[in-house]
């Protein structure tokens, strides 16, 4: 696997939001990582840097276009790098990759990526306007 993980001099696009461990519990049998799982952590990595821009509660609108490159595998640390596209009257467009470290590799390939829309919320639960930068 060393070399695939160094076979491309493509880098990964935005900030390191989250970084965690794939375990077995998160496997099929023969060892790749559930989709839905990566899935999640980016889900988690997008609310995360949405929730910090628009400073307060948002929530996940939709998902564009997700499809997997290469597998997860237990022991790999999938790495979630988020990049704000744009941002609408309520709403936060994100770019976001995921990476894996192979286990006792340094190297790291591209899982997947795909654009997340996450919609700022105020305490009642309705939409609020994104506020500006500081």
């Amino acid at each position: 696997m060393a070399d695939e993980a160094t076979s491309s001099n493509e880098q990964p696009d935005g900030e390191l939001t989250l970084r965690t461990l794939a375990m077995p519990g998160d496997a099929n049998a023969a060892g790749d990582i559930f989709g839905g799982w990566v899935m999640a952590q980016m889900d988690l990595a997008s609310g995360i840097r949405a929730a910090e821009r628009a400073r307060g509660r948002v929530v996940t609108a939709a998902v564009k276009e997700m499809s997997f490159e290469r597998p997860v595998k237990i022991g790999d640390t999938l790495c979630i790098y988020t990049k704000i596209n744009s941002i609408g009257r309520t709403s936060i467009n994100l770019r976001v990759e995921a990476w894996a470290q192979r286990y006792l590799h340094q190297g790291r390939v591209k899982v997947t990526q795909a654009d997340f829309i996450m919609v700022a919320l105020d305490e009642t639960g309705k939409p609020m306007p994104v506020p500006p930068e500081d």
